[in-house]
């Protein structure tokens, strides 16, 4: 991690989870992080928080620096685009530009096309695939803005995104993931037409121990972690090996399941 340190990583979705779990790895390993989230209040903790439950796990920091770098708080709901343009503004204003991209936030839910209404499959469209393509403009355009020609964009899909079905009644969800695959690639092939040195990775977890499947209550959440299960820091740890490798290798796609994951 050595030639990252100091440099600007932005994570979205940072207030729990898996983009919590990365934040908390890129700050120990001496970057300075950006964490976006609706909720703001909430990231120092969840950091934290994540950090705690990985040790207690056994499982220490990846590249761990002599000092932790900075970490700062931004609102930002990435399904507006109000919001992720003031976000970036704020990432130019006060850190100058971005090295690495982790467009970690997303929604799901029961989005049965027999049943769910219109308001909540375009909430989960606007924040899996609108959301994460505006970050990805916005952290591109400044990149380039600022001579930044060997970032690196991760996306944070979904085994959902390769299979069908995961969970039945779960078909938006699973097509904004199936999108997040297109994008990587549509990002990649434009990078390279632009003779650019900044490389893309998706990686897609199958089932994470997180609050985003804790909602699942109603469909038997309570079973879930009887079942086979990653923890956040294991997709953390994904996204660490891919920004890791040589400056002329690109990590594309990271599928990362637990031993025994029937899907």
């Amino acid at each position: 991690m050595e030639r990252w340190r100091g440099r600007v990583a932005v994570v979205t979705g940072a207030s729990a989870g898996i983009g919590a779990a990365i934040a908390y790895q890129f700050q120990d390993a001496g970057l300075t992080v950006v964490a976006l989230a609706r909720r703001k209040e909430k990231i120092p903790v969840a950091v934290a928080k994540a950090r705690e439950e990985a040790a207690a796990r056994g499982r220490a920091s990846l590249g761990k620096a002599p000092a932790p770098g900075p970490l700062h708080c931004v609102q930002c709901d990435v399904s507006n685009e109000q919001d992720v343009l003031a976000a970036f503004k704020w990432v130019r204003d006060n850190v100058g530009t971005v090295h690495i991209l982790v467009n970690n936030a997303g929604r799901g839910g029961e989005t049965r096309l027999t049943g769910t209404n219109t308001a909540e499959w375009r909430d989960i469209l606007d924040t899996n695939v609108l959301g994460l393509s505006m970050c990805t403009r916005e952290a591109i355009q400044l990149m380039r803005e600022k001579g930044v020609d060997d970032g690196h964009v991760v996306h944070i899909g979904s085994i959902a995104g390769h299979i069908y079905p995961v969970i039945p009644g779960a078909e938006i969800y699973g097509a904004t993931k199936h999108a997040v695959r297109v994008l990587t690639e549509g990002l990649r092939k434009e990078l390279v037409a632009a003779k650019s040195k900044i490389r893309v990775t998706e990686v897609s977890p199958g089932v994470v121990k997180t609050e985003f499947v804790d909602k699942l209550k109603s469909r038997g959440g309570d079973d879930w972690w009887k079942k086979p299960h990653l923890h956040p820091e294991d997709i953390a740890d994904c996204v660490l090996y891919a920004i890791n490798a040589p400056p002329h290798v690109q990590i594309h796609e990271i599928i990362v399941k637990p031993v025994g994951e029937a899907f």
